[in-house]
């Protein structure tokens, strides 16, 4: 078995198929610890970490995290979330966590169940071998040393670099969104009080939205995901323009009073994209090797590590039982596309004032917020009766845009024009 990326996908399945008697080799260009955004887990995630066996580790580098907020500025007051009031009360809190230790974590996890870690090492090219007989991959690690493996499946967990997804030119820009982000770490951010201390804040403002994520080392990482064309419009160095961003959101701007950037400034663009299909002849795509939407429900590192626990089994079942191969890959395929269904059609419209209307005055008719609460704390994939409530919620929401006529066309036309492509921030700006 041969694992491509060692982020929150890739290690969690070579721990998985590991440990369900697999040899597996886990290749990562980076070593650990690596800084990496995405800092804020879902309810959702907890269920998983206590299946991997790494609960208590992640519980002692963790911030607890009981409620989302929402803060906008056509609004006078905060809304608050609490994921203990979701459909299913058994999951009422969540972490936020430096990714660097998180990941960390998941690897050095994946290597006690035995599988081999290999860091500093760069996947350079993968051949699919002919009549479904695996994989032959070539890597080249940090000392030019180059390796040829030989592999009966790949599990392509790259993230944002989805290497097969670009190899097959499977790789499309998500056409209904496009987004850009930076981000940084400061220290000295005022934050809540009591149980609310590590509750994550979105910000809306003109160009976008804006994460407030407190973390235990004392450091709060802050990020802005604006249109593209807003980044395009820097001429200025990173931290100056991100300081500049922040500005334009007074209430953001009152926490950050007295507050330093302790991190380089990062941005990135091309934000939001899909691959055409979810496997192929002796490979899975996992997590954002597959697709990546918009990170304002902090839906990522689940997304990850749910796509590697079905991943695992449907690896297991083509190699070990062929003839449920067919129906494991089905299941695959509806599970990887699931999840990014149910969190896009909240994010596409997250900036509309129809929904932001919604989210700060929420009603709970037919469990609508309890609805909305189970989708903000990870709650997609299970059991959870929650098609009821998010189907009424989406005709409470067109039937306030026809109401709405004039002003839902008119943001309609915004949206449009703002997630046009813009060739001059795509790709990583540092």
């Amino acid at each position: 078995m041969f694992v491509i990326g060692g982020g929150p996908a890739g290690s969690t399945a070579a721990a998985l198929l590991a440990q369900k008697g697999f040899r597996v080799t886990l290749v990562e260009k980076a070593r650990h610890p690596r800084f990496h955004i995405g800092e804020s887990l879902l309810p959702a995630n907890l269920p998983l970490l206590e299946k991997l066996g790494v609960a208590d580790e992640v519980r002692a580098i963790g911030m607890e995290k009981w409620a989302a907020e929402f803060v906008s500025p056509w609004h006078e007051h905060k809304q608050v979330f609490h994921f203990g009031e979701a459909i299913d009360k058994s999951m009422p809190y969540a972490y936020q966590v430096q990714r660097a230790e998180f990941d960390e974590i998941l690897i050095r996890n994946a290597q006690r169940k035995g599988a081999r870690v290999i860091e500093g090492c760069r996947v350079t090219d993968v051949q699919f071998l002919p009549n479904d007989e695996g994989a032959i991959a070539q890597t080249q690690s940090d000392d030019g040393m180059t390796k040829t493996w030989r592999a009966r499946f790949v599990l392509d967990a790259s993230g944002r670099d989805t290497f097969l997804g670009n190899r097959f030119k499977a790789k499309e820009r998500n056409e209904k969104h496009n987004s850009t982000a930076l981000y940084a770490h400061f220290e000295n951010v005022q934050r809540n009080e009591g149980k609310a201390e590590g509750n994550i804040t979105i910000y809306w403002f003109e160009h976008g939205w804006f994460w407030c994520i407190p973390l235990m080392n004392g450091r709060t990482s802050i990020g802005a995901v604006t249109w593209p064309y807003y980044l395009k419009t820097r001429k200025k160095p990173l931290e100056e323009f991100l300081l500049d961003t922040i500005a334009l959101c007074p209430k953001l701007s009152e926490r950050l009073r007295g507050a330093r950037i302790v991190a380089n400034v990062e941005a990135t663009g091309n934000y939001s994209y899909t691959c055409n299909h979810t496997h192929g002849g002796n490979y899975l795509l996992l997590g954002d090797a597959y697709a990546f939407i918009d990170p304002v429900f902090s839906s990522g590192v689940m997304l990850a590590m749910n796509s590697a626990f079905v991943g695992a089994d449907t690896v297991e079942a083509c190699l070990r039982r062929p003839a449920e191969a067919p129906r494991a890959l089905r299941q695959f395929d509806r599970m990887m596309r699931v999840g990014p269904k149910r969190f896009s059609w909240f994010i596409y419209r997250v900036t509309n004032p129809t929904m932001r209307n919604l989210f700060m005055g929420p009603r709970n008719l037919l469990r609508m917020q309890e609805g909305l609460l189970s989708v903000l704390a990870g709650d997609v994939f299970g059991k959870t009766p929650i098609r009821l409530p998010l189907f009424a919620f989406k005709c409470v929401y067109y039937t306030i845009s026809l109401l709405n006529l004039k002003r839902t066309v008119t943001a309609w036309r915004h949206r449009r024009n703002n997630i046009r492509s813009v060739d001059a921030v795509s790709g990583s700006m540092n």
